[in-house]
Order: C-alpha cells, then sequence, then structure tokens
C-alpha cells in the first residue's frame, strides 16, 4: 500500500463522514433553514473530499480535468440549490424555530 493509496482512502472516508455529519444534521436541526444550511455545506465540501480521494487513488490526466469541472460545478450549485431552498421555503411562510438560550443564565442566578 502505498501513500497515496492512504491519502486517497482517507479524502474519501473524510468525504463519507461529512455526509454523515450532514444526515445527522438533518435529522436533529429544528427547522429548514438550518438543515438547508447543513445540507449545502456539506454538500460542497463532501463531494469535493470524495472526488479528491479518488482522483489520488487513480490519478490520470482525464480524471484531473473531470475533477476540476466536478468541483467547479458543485461548488456553484450547492450554493444556488441552499439559497433556492431556503428562499422558497421563506416565500411559502415557513417559520424558522427560534431558539433562546442564555450561556449566562447561569452566572445571573447565582447573583
Amino acid at each position: 500500500m502505498t501513500a497515496f493509496d492512504i491519502i486517497g482512502s482517507v479524502l474519501v472516508v473524510l468525504g463519507a463522514l461529512v455526509f454523515a455529519t450532514a444526515a445527522l444534521g438533518v435529522l436533529r436541526f429544528p427547522d429548514v433553514y438550518t438543515r438547508a444550511s447543513a445540507v449545502g455545506t456539506a454538500g460542497g465540501l463532501g463531494i469535493v473530499l470524495v472526488v479528491l480521494g479518488a482522483l489520488v487513488l487513480q490519478p490520470t490526466v482525464a480524471d484531473a480535468v473531470k475533477v476540476v469541472i466536478i468541483v467547479i460545478l458543485q461548488l456553484a450549485t450547492s450554493a444556488i440549490g441552499t439559497i433556492a431552498i431556503a428562499r422558497s421555503a421563506y416565500l411559502t411562510g415557513t417559520e424558522a424555530k427560534r431558539l433562546e438560550f442564555n450561556e449566562l443564565e447561569s452566572d445571573e442566578l447565582e447573583r
């Protein structure tokens, strides 16, 4: 096993972990806006890591060109898609869940 095999495998696994984290965010986050943010961010980063890992595992010039195109298109469309989802949720009147959390509350009670 070469260093390229290890680096490529680590990148693919990291990409998969980013996707798993996004899936957990979709299940745990309270509203559509935070869920869209999690999926949009993870989609961009996760795909980039997986595709770069695949390129490191099988490096060819043709594959490098494909990876550059994939990364550019993914980063552009992920942001646009996330904005479109959040905008459509806003236009249909989906309410954002208001979370109120005061980190200093326990300090205020002690006074």
